[in-house]
């Protein structure tokens, strides 16, 4: 039994980074499946945070032990996670990565009580329809609105001589995004001349790639994510097409290149200003890439959320769920992203989105 206790004491501090953690917050996404990456990103970005916030104090004194939740990007999945995170006692998540998961697990958190800032799901609905008006429910990153109109203007200016086609992957992300992209490029004078649907998780796209082939298709817009858009881009360059890829913030991972490989070049990409560039950023980038992890993507975001969160529960003086709402609403956060605030919907002031494009294996702003 002594041995047995001594183990669970070492898990305990595995697990948590500190021998005595008080307050409970957690992150969820995407662990497993096909966008597990994202989930790899998420997992550092607040692993990181929890561990520096810890060594420089905790917060209002009190030691931070961090959950991590798998919803495998599935909705039912998610509204399980967060009910366990309720009865885990977690006072705020760091979370969800699919919006498809953070608007349904939003009403679960407002219920019990949790603060909850996704890092990086940018369906408006999240916001625009959180269950608590007066807070709740927040977000550090951009909006597909926002993400959408800048792709859209972008095709509309610059392949007006070319045959597009939108498509979309049929979940609340995939189909948002795709929606706003056509809506800003109609606006802007440029029509489609294909939109429709594809399933997500297939390993064969040849029968959609052979239709953009005979509609001669010139730029393919992916409203979805990086593996189905990985696959698309390399059977479109074996079926000898020089279609251009254009998707948005989804593809901010190294595992798209690794699908793709030199088919890959030359796809573009929409997200917000790259957050490894951020000023006073430097420092904390080369932490992660000393532990051989590259802080890209939503890693920072992740760091960022967890960041205004601690703040905010600083100035409240306690982790109670209103009056870490009043100190979110009221307040402005120095964070790796910059200094931030949130308006009256949860949505956060940071700058929008510009382009990127993949090139040999990386991606960099345009």
């Amino acid at each position: 039994m002594k041995k047995l206790l001594l183990a669970s004491a070492a898990v305990a501090w595995a697990l948590t980074g500190s021998a005595w953690a008080d307050i409970n917050i957690a992150t969820a996404g995407p662990m497993t499946g096909q966008y597990a990456s994202f989930g790899a990103q998420m997992k550092a970005g607040a692993e990181q945070a929890v561990e520096d916030i810890n060594a420089a104090g905790g917060v209002n004194g009190e030691m931070l032990s961090l959950t991590i939740g798998d919803d495998a990007c599935d909705p039912k999945q998610a509204v399980a996670v967060a009910n366990q995170m309720a009865g885990d006692g977690v006072v705020f998540m760091a979370g969800h990565f699919c919006s498809g998961s953070s608007i349904p697990s939003s009403a679960v958190y407002a219920d019990e009580g949790i603060v909850q800032i996704s890092p990086a799901s940018t369906n408006p609905k999240f916001t625009d329809e959180r269950p608590n008006p007066d807070g709740g429910t927040y977000r550090v990153c951009g909006r597909d609105d926002q993400q959408g109109a800048t792709a859209g203007a972008y095709l509309a200016a610059n392949f007006g001589d070319k045959n597009i086609a939108i498509i979309h992957d049929k979940t609340a992300y995939g189909k948002g995004l795709a929606d706003e992209t056509l809506a800003a490029m109609k606006a802007a004078g440029k029509d489609e001349t294909l939109y429709e649907a594809y399933t997500a998780g297939e390993k064969d796209y040849t029968a959609l790639v052979s239709k953009l082939k005979a509609e001669n298709i010139g730029v393919l817009y992916v409203g979805g994510y990086h593996t189905e858009a990985g696959l698309m881009k390399r059977q479109m360059v074996e079926q000898g097409m020089d279609t251009m890829l254009i998707s948005g913030d989804a593809l901010v991972t190294d595992e798209y290149w690794a699908i793709t490989g030199d088919a890959g070049n030359g796809t573009l990409m929409t997200f917000s200003p790259d957050p490894r560039n951020a000023a006073g950023a430097a420092d904390l980038v080369e932490k992660f890439r000393a532990k051989g992890i590259e802080p890209e993507g939503y890693v920072l975001y992740t760091y960022a959320a967890i960041q205004a969160w601690a703040q905010a529960a600083t100035t409240a003086g306690s982790t109670d769920y209103d009056a870490v709402n009043e100190a979110l609403n009221s307040g402005t956060f120095d964070t790796v992203l910059g200094t931030l605030s949130f308006d009256d919907k949860g949505d956060v002031s940071l700058p929008g989105y510009v382009f990127y494009e993949w090139k040999d294996g990386s991606y960099a702003e345009m």
